[in-house]
């Protein structure tokens, strides 16, 4: 099926509101098994950097919602089309401009032996909309009004006015329900991990490990595997030496120059993926001189993007002009971005007071695609006069430090795991969302702003899209970060291994995977 095909389907389906309904077990989330468990199957993947939390309403960062979206259930789900699907409701559909109800299934259990039912729903989504709790997904699910518990098994949702893609924002991981009791323990500290999902929690070692074993009550088909453990092992050539060796059955690749590597092994296979995701450089318009957009401009025409696309990527991403891609919702087809031309970034930093340049720092993770990037920019940006010293940081800090604002420049990526422009454009720019909840640039632009709360309302399929296309013709102007490409997820999978899967919001699907070694 063409992107456009599938856009225009999901477009007419979320934008247009129409009622969906769903019942029984007919389809089951994306990835989920659909062999029996056999024997004792105890798989290790590989993973660059450790998780940060646990908390379903904790930690905007894809590591930890991998482990997460193995824990946690949510009412509904996206199959790997991005197709809505039942996952703890059995049915949905709207009983009023701004009411959701959702029929619940029965005779589910969270791992500690609680019941689900509507007021663990209740409980869960009051938890993460409580403005005093400060969750770093609020954004995801500030709009909703109103919990209601109508019985056991149906609840109604009510947000503040007709929010389109509410649907899609009830399918991400951050609305996973956990259980009544943990949540009651935990109020506004971390919660402990208790859903109702195909996997439990056994044991994390931060720094080294997360492992979970399989549920052996959960509601639908049981995972292929006794335990699943990701290993945090920063170091590639290592992640792949242990997957072609049979030390480890998947790996993360983040080098695209490993591909040649993993292709030519006996012992391993490449996975390549499409996938929601964006790569940029962000500014932060609090500090000068990055609070002129000038500058900003400026420096996005100094950096050469296809030289990253060709000498680093490999080939293994698309370059990005805006910040949401082509299979996103709200995708604006004829946008004209920014060129490479660094003699007009010279005319413009020269036009705002910069013409010897200055000094500045760009922050990255230790991703090493993410350094070898800092590094095409920090000699991009000496050709314009620009000083850049890289400072390399522990994911962790990285992401606490971005959020205090303490940075000049930063590379980071953006998963729209909703497949909707809301996701793609809110979190990253709406003056609310300054921080750690994704707006990490701090900028804040009022009509930027405006138009990003009407696109939540607006039902009117064109007038939507109509209203994102003009934010991301306002970016190119103001220029708050500059969208580097979207990438290809690459995965090393061992010989033997079977059914694995990669959704296009980047959680691994690990669900039936088979181990024949």
């Amino acid at each position: 099926m063409r992107i456009s095909d599938t856009i225009t389907r999901r477009l007419a389906t979320l934008a247009l509101v129409a009622v969906v309904l769903f019942t029984g077990m007919t389809a089951f989330a994306a990835g989920r098994a659909e062999t029996p468990a056999t024997g004792e199957q105890n798989l290790v993947i590989l993973i660059n950097s450790d998780i940060v939390s646990l908390d379903p309403h904790g930690s905007n960062d894809s590591p930890s919602s991998n482990v997460r979206s193995q824990i946690f259930d949510t009412l509904v789900v996206f199959d790997s089309d991005m197709n809505l699907q039942p996952g703890l409701a059995t049915a949905w559909e709207p009983v009023g401009d701004a009411t959701w109800e959702f029929t619940l299934r029965q005779g589910v259990s969270f791992h500690d032996g609680t019941p689900f039912t509507a007021e663990a729903v209740a409980a869960s989504l009051n938890r993460v909309t409580d403005p005093d709790f400060g969750s770093q997904r609020f954004f995801l699910f500030q709009m909703i009004s109103g919990v209601e518990v109508i019985d056991d098994y149906t609840v109604q949702v009510t947000t503040e006015f007709p929010f389109t893609p509410l649907l899609a924002h009830l399918a991400h991981d951050a609305a996973g329900i956990i259980s009544p009791a943990a949540v009651e323990a935990a109020g506004f500290d971390e919660v402990e991990p208790v859903g109702t999902g195909p996997f439990v929690l056994r044991n994390w070692d931060p720094g080294n490990e997360v492992v979970i074993e399989r549920n052996p009550n959960y509601w639908g088909p049981a995972p292929t595997s006794n335990t699943v453990t990701y290993r945090v092992i920063p170091e590639e050539s290592t992640r792949l030496a242990l997957v072609e060796r049979g030390d480890a059955h998947i790996a993360e690749i983040l080098q695209p120059a490993s591909m040649g590597r993993v292709e030519a092994s006996q012992g391993m296979n490449l996975r390549l993926f499409d996938t929601l995701s964006l790569n940029y450089i962000g500014f932060n318009v609090e500090q000068a001189p990055f609070d002129d957009p000038r500058v900003r401009r400026a420096v996005s025409q100094a950096i050469n993007v296809q030289t990253m696309i060709d000498g680093i990527v490999e080939g293994a991403g698309v370059r990005a002009i805006g910040p949401i891609s082509e299979a996103v919702v709200g995708f604006h087809p004829t946008l004209e971005g920014l060129s490479y031309d660094p003699d007009a970034a010279r005319a413009l930093l020269a036009e705002a007071g910069h013409a010897n340049g200055f000094s500045t720092t760009l922050w990255t993770n230790d991703n090493p695609t993410r350094v070898a990037i800092a590094e095409i920019v920090q000699n991009n940006l000496a050709d314009v006069g620009i000083d850049v010293s890289i400072e390399v940081l522990e994911w962790g800090a990285y992401l606490s430090q971005t959020a205090e604002g303490l940075h000049d420049m930063f590379i980071l990526g953006w998963v729209t795991v909703t497949g909707d422009a809301d996701y793609g454009m809110y979190a990253l720019l709406h003056s609310s969302n300054v921080g750690a909840a994704g707006n990490r640039a701090f900028f804040a632009n009022s009509r930027v702003d405006e138009l990003l709360d009407l696109g939540r309302r607006e039902t009117n399929p064109e007038r939507r899209l109509a209203l994102y296309h003009e934010v991301q013709e306002i970016l190119v102007q103001e220029a708050p970060m500059l969208n580097l490409y979207h990438p290809k997820w690459m995965v090393a999978v061992g010989r033997g291994v079977e059914n694995y899967d990669h959704h296009p919001d980047n959680t691994m699907l690990i669900r039936n995977v088979v181990v024949n070694r």
